[in-house]
This record gives C-alpha cells, structure tokens and sequence, in this order.
C-alpha cells in the first residue's frame, strides 16, 4: 500500500517531533513513522536537567509531552521499520512489511543506536543480563553486583542511576581517567555502592546457561585477565548512526552519519537529516528539536515554492 504526503519524517525522537510540529504547523500534510516508542532515547533517560525552563523533569514523561504536541497540529503518527529511501520527484520510503510513504520531502531522524562491545558471550546473553537501558532493566538487579561498560557521561549518570537498585555497581574504564563532564563525576564521586576499575577492557562474558554470571576483563597494560562475579552487564561504549537505510545514496560520511547543510538538508534535494543522525560536535535533545525545526521550515519553503 502507497500513501503520499507532502513530507514524511522517519523517526518520533525528539527531533521527529519537533520535525512534525513545525511541519504541520506550517499547513504540510506529515506522517512520521516510527519502529519503536515515540520519544527516542529520551524514554531511556531517568533524568532531563539541561531542557532550557524546566529544571529537572522525568524524560519519559518529556518524551510524552512532546509526543502529545507534535500530533496536535495533525501530523499522523505510523509504525514503519524503514528499510529503503528512494530519491525522486516524489522520495519513497520503503518498509519493512512492504508498506511505501512517498513524500516531496523526506526528514531522517532515526538517531543512534547503542555500540556492541563485540565479545564471546555478548549477543547471547542480551536480555539474560547484558542490556544497554538502566531504566528498562535496572530493577531486576536489586540487591545484586552489576558492571557498566564505559566512561562517558552516559556510563556514569546510568551507573548512577543503577545504585539505586544494585548493591554494588563496578564501572570499566579503558583509561584512568573519565570523559563525563566533571558535574557527572562528582555526582558518582563519594557514591559508596560505585567502584571503579581503570585501565581495563571486558573480553569475555561468562553464564551458567540461563544467565549472566560473570565477567572476565583484561587490563591493558599488564594483559592479565581476571573475572569479575557480576549478573547484569550495561555497556555504555559510544554510539553508531542507524542509517542502515541510506545506503547507496551517497548522503552519509565514513561513520555512517548524514552529512547536511546550514538547512540540514542532504546533497539531494528533498532529503534532510535532523538529531543525532548527523555529523555534528554537539548531541543532546535541546540541539535534536533545533535540527528538527530548520529542516521542517526549509522543506515547508520548498515544497511550498517559498
């Protein structure tokens, strides 16, 4: 089944949504498709801080909110696991099920998905204790030892986040020193339930075939290796572009992620990215809805001959 839209935005992050309001707004007859939950990685996040005029607020409940407001103006909200774009007067936005969106515009906003460590025992054990959402899973680990992966802000806010269930929460580092900004390394400083073990890789995750049951890693100066007892294991390593989709398109850089212009729109005309998807210095949800924003008004004034 065919249906045609003036633009047509695939991904319900925030800079989907953001995308949807200024679209709609603007008068576009938009769907955005999503093959998750609306909301993107803000319903995977315990706490929104820096969204300017709310100092504190609960991102699953901010994904909600967003969500309400980017369907008001009459923007359609569809599932679709896109795996297909094509350019043409008309772009086509191939799914999954064999169901096709055409649009005069096409805005991607798929953000990025969470690196695999890429270790023996890893991809088997996802969801028997190896899992990349402190929020979705931290509570089956109450009273448990856990390891997190990583020494960015996101390994650290979730190991911070995870103390509240485990009884002890081992952070991994490949260096001695974190990259997190230095707030987010206070805020685990003086935390009694966080150890921290620096200049170690993990390299083996071990089960007793139903789950998870330890960890072997490997210091990377002596190369010795040694195990860690552990049941929940959440790797927090970097991020990859999920722009899968795009390829034979010409749009993407080495990495993956889509290269825009000043209006975040592709060297084809009529196809923009917005959010994490891009190449930019800066990915956080306040610069996602500014992405969104630009590419939504430029596709308006093209489309509508501005």
């Amino acid at each position: 089944m065919e249906r045609r839209y003036d633009l047509v935005i695939i991904g319900a992050g925030p800079a989907g949504m953001s995308a949807a309001i200024y679209g709609s707004r603007a008068g576009l007859r938009v769907v955005m498709l999503e093959a998750g939950a609306p909301g993107g990685k803000l319903i995977k996040t315990a706490e929104i801080s820096n969204w300017p005029g709310i100092v504190g607020t609960n991102g699953a409940q901010l994904a909600s909110n967003m969500f309400e407001h980017s369907t008001s103006f009459g923007a359609e909200y569809a599932y679709g696991n896109v795996v297909k774009v094509e350019d043409g007067e008309y772009k086509r936005v191939i799914c999954e099920d064999g169901s096709v969106f055409e649009g005069k515009a096409v805005i991607v906003a798929t953000g990025t998905k969470e690196r695999m460590m890429h270790i023996p025992g890893e991809e088997e054990n996802v969801g028997r204790g190896v899992s990349y959402c402190a929020i979705c899973d931290g509570a089956f680990f109450k009273d448990q030892e856990i390891c997190v992966i990583g020494g960015g802000n996101s390994a650290l806010e979730e190991a911070n986040y995870l103390t509240q269930f485990a009884s002890k929460v081992n952070i991994i580092i490949r260096r001695d020193v974190f990259r997190a900004d230095r707030i987010v390394q206070e805020a685990i400083k003086d935390n009694p339930k966080i150890h921290v073990i620096t200049k170690s890789i993990p390299v083996r995750v071990k089960d007793d075939g139903n789950r998870v049951s330890g960890l072997v890693i490997r210091n990377v100066e002596s190369q010795e290796e040694s195990e860690i007892a552990t049941h929940g294991i959440f790797p927090y390593i970097g991020l990859d572009p999920a722009t899968h989709f795009l390829e034979g398109l010409d749009i993407m850089d080495e990495h993956g992620y889509m290269l825009v212009d000043e209006n975040c729109e592709t060297k084809i005309k009529g196809i923009y990215g917005a959010g994490d998807v891009i190449r930019k210095p800066l990915r956080q949800v306040v610069t996602a809805t500014n992405d969104g924003a630009i590419a939504a008004q430029h596709a308006f004034h093209e489309i509508k001959n501005i």
